[in-house]
């Protein structure tokens, strides 16, 4: 059995660490994102591809846009390409202005693995090796189906991040299930924590019948918060959220958030890893796509995982 598959299947099963002779490895992968430099849910997959890294005995760079302007994550894609990498992985933040370089990746023979953002069709459709994510519509979706069986038949989806598809994709999920129309309940919330906050709290103060809250990560749900929070709506509005953090797991315990949504991203960054470095070996790639989510964290089982948020969940 390679070293490679040794180190999968130690982290798969939990086998301890098995001493095997080193294999001199060349094989250079590079990981590029959407996410602005002061998106901390990144910090998860920052720290998977480095565990994944040391494992396989390969090279990583993360490289993103700082200010995550998508015109300037095409331009990171094409330098990534001329420097002829072993593999790339990369998110799918917008199809039309990342298809190009990606197809010209793929087109020069470079294996690419898409994460986390775009579907599985867009990911085929780019000629990528397989897609690794969450389906972001299901995910809205299950989530909404949570809030109506509790009772919310209205909601306030706060998206920090409109210009991704994938954002929209989560609120069009959650507006479906209730049987509502995704319309101006949708806001652009923009990054900047004050705006977020103010923007939601004038949101509930001229929909004061609004009945559940979505948030699409830290960015959106630390501010919302304390805007729930200013308004005494804690315990008595539904609010629900994408992905951990240490705030948003003290929310849950306080009853302020009912659950996150979690895609698991440390999968996203290491299952890629080892994938491609195994292709490039061995010629050996899985012929399915791969869901790393959703799943849901709750008051019932966040003490398994808060330990490990921004780490490994």
């Amino acid at each position: 059995m390679s070293r490679t598959m040794i180190a999968a299947l130690a982290v798969a099963t939990g086998l301890g660490t098995m001493s095997v002779p080193a294999l001199a490895a060349d094989e250079q992968f590079v990981l590029i994102s959407h996410a602005p430099d002061s998106d901390s849910w990144w910090n998860t997959i920052k720290n998977a591809i480095a565990v994944a890294g040391e494992q396989m005995e390969v090279r990583v760079d993360y490289r993103n846009p700082p200010t995550g302007d998508l015109a300037d994550m095409a331009r990171i894609v094409q330098q990534a390409t001329a420097a002829g990498p072993d593999g790339i992985i990369v998110t799918i933040a917008d199809f039309d202005v990342l298809s190009g370089p990606i197809k010209d990746a793929v087109d020069q023979g470079i294996p690419v693995i898409t994460i986390n953002s775009g579907t599985q069709e867009q990911s085929a459709e780019l000629g990528a090796m397989m897609h690794v994510g969450q389906p972001e519509f299901d995910a809205g979706h299950a989530a909404g189906l949570r809030a109506k069986e509790a009772g919310a038949t209205s909601f306030l989806c706060v998206n920090h991040y409109i210009t991704n598809p994938a954002s929209v994709e989560r609120c069009q999920g959650f507006a479906d299930a209730l049987g509502v129309e995704l319309g101006s309940q949708m806001i652009d919330s923009g990054l900047d924590p004050s705006e977020v906050q103010n923007k939601v709290a004038a949101y509930l103060t001229t929909n004061p019948d609004t009945s559940a809250i979505l948030t699409l990560g830290p960015n959106s749900a630390h501010p919302t918060i304390r805007a729930v929070q200013d308004a005494g709506l804690e315990g008595e509005i539904f609010f629900a959220t994408f992905d951990l953090s240490a705030e948003i797991s003290q929310a849950i315990k306080d009853d302020i958030i009912d659950f996150a949504i979690d895609q698991q991203p440390f999968l996203q960054g290491y299952l890629p890893v080892v994938l491609l470095t195994n292709y490039a070996r061995y010629g050996v790639m899985p012929g399915n796509n791969i869901n790393s989510g959703p799943g849901f964290i709750t008051k019932d089982n966040i003490e398994q995982v808060e330990t490990l948020a921004g780490e490994f969940r």
